[in-house]
This record gives structure tokens, sequence and C-alpha cells, in this order.
């Protein structure tokens, strides 16, 4: 049985995309004796391994990896499936006496383990979901779809513009699960008191030079196969509606692939995207208090102070 008298303890690194996660965390985890819990909303899919930068085996230097390749592309995945899945995932490895170390850039799936948000369930309706994009794509527009939700939850329209389909639907689509309203359902998702003794380090690295190491990646995935990687999931019969075929670099690609655009275009809005994306990441990690943050090269240069720092915090 778990230890419930003292808070189980982990450790989380965080940053942007592309800015050295996957090697601090490993490194980390060599020397802590402690396995990795990705925390990325897109390497939880098997066949979307370049694209999601999902580190290889030769990468992982032995360390057990956990919530990567779980789900088929097809499948749905709700972030408070997400926190179930990784909260297992820590008793697990807690329970044979290794360190759990939360590694990932989608802040939401982070703060939904380490604090304790109590998600209310709602079921997916696919075909509801279809026929409310098929009213905004062929039918209505974008606008009857969002007057629809101003009738009926007018506090999310408020908040919503038009022409945001997807949000729009995601907010029908829980007053139809659910009942209540996106607003009502924010608020029963409230955090409760966490259960971990947590550590969170965030990599630090100027804007310049995050965006450097973007458009590299870029480059070096598609050398590496990312459009025969696309093709593999379209021939699966993956559809553009689903979220994985949502994450950068697939939609782009795709969009190539279906004639709709150069490969040219498609890899300068793959970078383009990607860089949009760090902003975002870097927006949502900057307002947790709670984070350490430390510089790029400092992750590397001082390792050992890091890990020093770690078993001084852990272990008082």
């Amino acid at each position: 049985m778990q230890n419930t008298e003292q808070p189980t303890k982990l450790v989380a690194v965080v940053g942007a995309t592309a800015s050295g996660k996957t090697a601090l965390s490993i490194e980390l985890a060599k020397r802590l004796d402690g396995e990795i819990i990705s925390c990325d909303s897109m390497q939880i899919y098997r066949h979307m391994d370049i694209g999601t930068a999902k580190p290889t085996m030769e990468e992982r230097q032995g360390i057990p990896h956990h919530m990567i390749d779980i789900l088929e592309p097809c499948e749905s995945f709700s972030v408070s499936d997400f926190a179930e899945r990784a909260r297992e995932c820590i008793v697990d490895i807690t329970n044979r006496g290794k360190l759990p170390i939360l590694v990932g850039g989608t802040g939401l799936y982070i703060d939904s383990v380490i604090n304790g948000v109590d998600f209310a369930p709602g079921e997916v309706d696919i075909k509801y979901r279809e026929s409310l994009h098929k009213k905004a794509t062929e039918n209505y527009g974008n606008l009857h779809l969002h007057n629809m939700l101003a009738e009926l939850d007018p506090a999310s329209a408020e908040k919503i513009h038009p022409n945001n389909v997807r949000r729009v639907v995601r907010a029908l689509e829980i007053l139809h699960s659910t009942g209540k309203t996106k607003s009502e359902q924010d608020k029963l998702a409230k955090p409760e008191e966490s259960p971990y003794k947590s550590m969170i380090f965030g990599i630090d690295i100027p804007r310049d030079e995050l965006y450097e190491r973007i458009n590299k990646r870029v480059d070096i995935m598609v050398e590496a196969g990312l459009i025969n990687e696309v093709k593999g999931l379209l021939d699966m019969g993956v559809s553009l509606d689903t979220t994985a075929m949502q994450a950068i670099g697939y939609k782009e690609l795709a969009a190539h692939i279906n004639g709709e655009c150069t490969l040219e275009f498609a890899v300068e809005k793959i970078k383009q995207e990607s860089r949009r994306y760090a902003k975002r990441q870097i927006t949502w990690f900057s307002k947790n208090s709670k984070i350490n943050w430390i510089m790029l090269q400092e992750c590397y240069n001082n390792v050992n102070f890091v890990v020093e720092f770690i078993k001084n915090i852990l272990h008082n």
C-alpha cells in the first residue's frame, strides 16, 4: 500500500517546445532513480513519433517512460482521463521505490495532476460534434453556431469569438453532454489540496534562441520522414477532424499532401505555429509561482547542483 502519512514526492520538468526538457529529465531520472511520466497531449498517440518529438529508445537511455503510445490516433482522451491515468502511474512508480518525474509542455496536463483538479465527467458525442461542424461549414455558417451558444450559454458566447468554431463546438458539447454550461463546469473543476510534495523546474531560454531551435527542429523532422508519417496516418483512415490530426505539423502537412499548398508553405506554417505555441506555453507557465526557473545552459553545466537541490527539498 502507498504511504498515506507523508505526501508523495515527485519532480516536474516543464518548458516550451524544443527547450530541452527531454535531455534534462532523463539526466535527472538517471541520478535520482526516477521514471518519467510524459505530460504531452500528443505523445499519448501511437504512430505519431516524429512530429511529436517522442524520445527514441536510444534517447531514453533505459529510463522507463509512461503515458506514451497509449492510444490510437482515432481515440478521444480528455484531461480528466489523463490525470487519472497519470496518477495511477505515480502510485505504481512510488510503490516500487522510484521517483516520479513529470515531463512536458502541456501545462493543463501538468496542473491537472499536481494540483488535484477534479474534473466533472462528460462523454464525447461524436455524432453531435459532427452535426455542429456541419452546421458551421456546410449549412448556416459560424455565426449561426455562435448564436446557438449565445442563446444557451451567453457567458461563454461572450468570451468566444464566432470564428473560433472549435471552442464554440466544445462549449455546446459540454452543455449537451452534462446539462451544465461551460462556466458551471469550470467551477466544478476546482483544485483540491495537492496530494504531492513536488518540485517543478522550468527551463528558461532566450526567445530568439528558442525560435532558432524550433525552426531547426522542424527541418530535422521533415528530413526524418514526417511527411511519410502523416501519409501513413491518412492511409490508416485517421480523420482530419480527430484531435490527433490537429497536432502542429500534421494538419499542415496533410494540407500539402491533399494538394492544398506547397511543401515550402507547409513547412513555414509549421515553424510559425510552433513558435506561437511556444509563446502560449511560456505565458501559461509564467503564471505559476511554484516553478523554479533555470537557464538552459545552467541545466547542463550545473546538473549536480540541480540534483542536490531536489534532494534537499524533497527529503526535508
